[in-house]
C-alpha cells in the first residue's frame, strides 16, 4: 500500500488551483483561455511536488479531465485518502519546546484533524499569548509571542488570506556577539487570529520557515 503524500499546504494548492479552474470551465467562452488555466493549475501542482513518484504524478495530474464542480469536488474528496498527517507528536513533546512556560496549557491533541495541519498553534486567551510548533529540518521547534487581536481585516504573512488578524510579537533567541544583558529583539507580523483557517488556507511554508529560522538563529 502506497503512503500517503500530500502535505496540508501541498492539498490547499491543489484546492486552490482546482477553484481557479473551476471557475475558468463555468464562466470562461474562450476554450483556449479555459485551456491556458488549466496549463497553469498543472504546472503549480507539479511543481510543488519535485519529487512525486510516477504513480502519484499520475493522481495529482487528473485535474484536467474535469470540468463540472461536482467533479472538482469528487476530485479532492478522493485526494484526502493521500493527506499525510503533521506529527507524530504527544503532549510532553510539546511541554519540553517551551521549557520557560512550566504551567503551559496544551490544548486536547485528539481534537485536531492532524491531516489538516501545517503547524500547531493554538492561544492562551489569558496571557495573550500565541503557541506554535512546527517540525523544521526535521526537528520540532516551539515559538511563543504576544498575541494582539487589530479587530480589522487583512492579510496573513503565512498564508497570505484576506481574514481576522492579530499582531504576532515574537522576541528573538539569537543575540550578537558582545550585547549587553538586557538587549533584546522583537520581529512582528500580522497573522490569522484563527490558527485553524490559517492551516486550511496556507499553500506555501516559505514565509513560516523563514520567519521560525529568525526568531531561532
Amino acid at each position: 500500500m502506497s503512503q500517503p503524500f500530500i502535505r496540508n499546504h501541498q492539498y490547499n494548492l491543489i484546492k486552490k488551483q482546482a477553484g481557479l479552474l473551476r471557475h475558468a470551465c463555468s464562466t470562461a467562452s474562450d476554450p483556449e483561455v479555459v485551456k491556458a488555466v488549466k496549463y497553469s493549475a498543472e504546472a503549480a501542482i507539479m511543481e510543488a511536488f519535485p519529487d512525486a513518484s510516477e504513480a502519484q504524478r499520475v493522481t495529482l495530474g487528473k485535474l484536467d479531465a474535469f470540468t463540472t464542480t461536482a467533479e472538482f469536488q469528487q476530485y479532492l474528496h478522493s485526494l484526502e485518502a493521500e493527506l499525510a498527517p503533521f506529527g507524530p507528536i504527544k503532549e510532553q513533546q510539546i511541554k519540553k519546546l517551551f521549557p520557560k512556560q512550566k504551567k503551559l496549557k496544551v490544548p486536547d491533541l485528539a481534537t485536531f484533524d492532524f491531516r489538516r495541519i501545517t503547524y500547531l498553534g493554538w492561544q492562551d486567551i489569558a496571557s495573550n499569548r500565541l503557541y506554535l510548533v512546527y517540525p523544521l529540518d526535521g526537528k520540532w521547534v516551539g515559538v511563543e509571542g504576544k498575541l494582539v487581536p487589530t479587530n480589522k481585516k487583512g492579510y496573513c504573512f503565512l498564508c497570505n488570506r484576506n481574514t481576522e488578524l492579530a499582531m504576532f510579537t515574537v522576541v528573538t533567541r539569537k543575540r550578537p556577539a558582545n550585547a549587553s544583558p538586557d538587549y533584546y529583539k522583537a520581529i512582528g507580523n500580522y497573522v490569522c487570529v484563527d490558527s485553524e483557517t490559517c492551516n486550511h488556507n496556507i499553500t506555501d511554508l516559505s514565509a513560516l520557515e523563514k520567519f521560525i529560522r529568525d526568531i531561532i538563529g
